[in-house]
């Protein structure tokens, strides 16, 4: 099965291309240029690179969210457009779930993403890794930083990553302490979120593209006004 899977929530745009359990590639550009000017122009690069079409896809996956509203709206627009006009199933995946995926890559343990919400929030969740994958410990939403930080455990080891750390680490680091530590990953996501969508077609959770929905913990600027 071959699978595209695209990233757009957050300014670490990415696009990846697996077949089976082989990543035959990840493009991934940080850019002041918008997602919408990049997204098909990396898409037909990554395809081409591998002397591929659209048409040879099998499924697709999308990080659905959360993350930037307008970025979501660009990967799930994309995403659907290409599903619909090639009747392929496509996975919606966890913004933050890819990202516990990526931070799990070191072995068991618990993991925490972190992405900045802007207004004083924080969309984030905690997993623990194991053999059998990734456990929802503390549900994935939006937080403000210290009710979030204050349900986290004492006295393990929590891996963070993510865009929030670089607003509220040293908030995080007076919470945690210690245990807190903070592996280097790339922000790019797009291989983890095509394992992931890989895993959710075949376990027959893929959707069509009329019913493919973004994932949002909470209402937009423009809807709350």
């Amino acid at each position: 099965m071959l699978v595209l899977a695209v990233d757009t929530t957050t300014p670490s745009g990415s696009v990846a291309l697996l077949e089976g359990e082989v990543l035959l590639g990840e493009a991934g550009i940080e850019s002041p240029a918008t997602h919408s000017a990049r997204l098909l122009r990396t898409i037909d690069f990554l395809l081409g690179a591998h002397g591929r079409d659209v048409k040879d896809v099998d499924a697709f996956a999308v990080a659905a969210g959360p993350g930037s509203f307008t970025g979501i709206r660009i990967g799930v627009g994309a995403v659907k457009a290409l599903a619909f006009a090639s009747g392929k199933p496509v996975a919606p995946v966890s913004t933050l779930l890819a990202l516990a995926e990526k931070l799990s890559g070191d072995g068991e343990g618990l993991v925490c993403p972190l992405l900045d919400a802007k207004k004083e929030e924080i969309y984030a969740g905690l997993f623990e890794a194991g053999a059998a994958g990734l456990a929802e410990i503390i549900p994935q939403g939006a937080y403000t930083p210290d009710a979030f930080f204050a349900r986290l455990p004492r006295g393990r080891a929590i891996a963070f990553a993510g865009s929030g750390l670089a607003v509220y680490r040293e908030k995080l680091l007076a919470a945690v302490g210690p245990g807190a530590c903070f592996p280097r990953r790339s922000s790019f996501i797009a291989a983890e979120v095509a394992r992931l969508g890989a895993a959710i077609v075949r376990g027959g959770g893929g959707v069509d593209a009329a019913a493919l929905e973004p994932i949002y913990y909470r209402r937009s600027q423009a809807e709350e006004k």
